[in-house]
């Protein structure tokens, strides 16, 4: 996914899309890594800016610390996990999937910053 290239976003939404960005397939970053990712705000900020500019983004990789996807996009964050092979386990046979954290959670260095960051296992 492509942000256009004329966007006008505040410096810390645009800095918490290039993180959300930079997610490969198949992994996850919580809203509260991304706020320590960023060093600013906390996960209620980041889920505010992915709320109001995460739509040209893949935003179904930013979740909750308990693994549960953005509330409301349950079912197509679901297919993009499936189709990307995101861990995923169930809490209770029935009830709504969660991205198994231990397995699926990304950990970029915050030191390199988006654009360099590998994923490491």
């Amino acid at each position: 996914m492509e942000r256009p290239a004329d966007h006008a976003l505040p410096d810390y939404a645009d800095r918490v899309l290039t993180w959300a960005e930079a997610v490969p397939p198949g992994r996850v970053l919580t809203y509260g890594d991304i706020a320590a990712l960023v060093a600013e705000g906390g996960p209620r900020q980041v889920g505010r800016v992915m709320a109001t500019y995460g739509a040209a983004v893949p935003w179904w990789r930013v979740v909750r610390a308990d693994g549960l996807p953005l509330p409301g996009g349950e079912r197509r964050a679901l297919e993009h996990y499936r189709a990307e092979g995101t861990p995923l386990r169930d809490v209770v046979p029935g009830s709504p999937s969660r991205v198994d954290m231990r397995r699926a959670r990304w950990q970029p260095d915050p030191g390199q910053g988006p654009d360099a960051a590998e994923p490491r296992d």
